[in-house]
């Protein structure tokens, strides 16, 4: 009898550290498999997505200062810009800066603004999104693979008529959602401007 109990404790006692054993594996499994899983879709997100600040008051009234953007990286692999969406773009003169604005001309336009009218190949733009009329002049004809891009906000940015024309190559997106703060969440709305060369 003595020697039945003396086996069963010994048993019990072998059996708990290998159940404990086990138990730690597998949850140390599950923390690797669910680490693995977030970088995969951490991964992915990026790849076709990207998320940026709005810094400035460049793009008001369409984008406020502080509003968080959802960018779609893949719209322009499969579709072409278009007059009047909004892109948020590496600055030429400062790939490390990421800007956002709207596209005004394609390759090929020609661009005018005077007495605070924009105009594209001849026609005059209805823009009931800008903040005021230009107070500035000039005329513009966009080379090939450049757009011609201006914030909304027109006495107050950084954009085409000051800097020059932006080559498609930094391009990063089209914005698509404000996200934050959530109060503002809203999609996106972009111009149609039809202006044929």
């Amino acid at each position: 009898m003595e020697n039945l109990e003396q086996e069963l404790k010994t048993e019990t006692q072998v059996s708990v550290p290998t159940e404990e054993k086990m138990n730690w594996g597998r949850f140390v499994l599950d923390i690797i498999e669910t680490l693995a899983l977030a970088g995969i879709l951490f991964l992915g997100i990026n790849a076709v997505s990207a998320r940026v600040r709005v810094d400035g008051f460049s793009m008001i009234p369409t984008l406020e200062d502080g509003e968080f953007v959802l960018v779609s990286k893949v719209n322009y692999r499969f579709g072409d810009v278009e007059r009047g969406d909004i892109i948020v773009f590496h600055f030429p003169l400062d790939p490390q800066q990421e800007l956002i604005k709207r596209v005004i001309g394609l390759p090929g336009d020609t661009i005018s603004v005077q007495n605070g009218m924009v105009s594209v190949n001849g026609q005059t733009l209805s823009e009931p999104y800008i903040a005021a009329a230009p107070a500035y002049s000039g005329n513009w004809t966009v080379p090939d693979d450049q757009l011609f891009v201006l914030g909304d906000n027109r006495n107050d940015s950084s954009d085409s008529h000051s800097w020059g024309f932006l080559p498609f190559e930094k391009v990063v997106g089209k914005a698509v959602v404000i996200y934050w703060p959530p109060p503002l969440w809203e999609v996106i709305r972009h111009a149609k401007i039809p202006a044929t060369p």
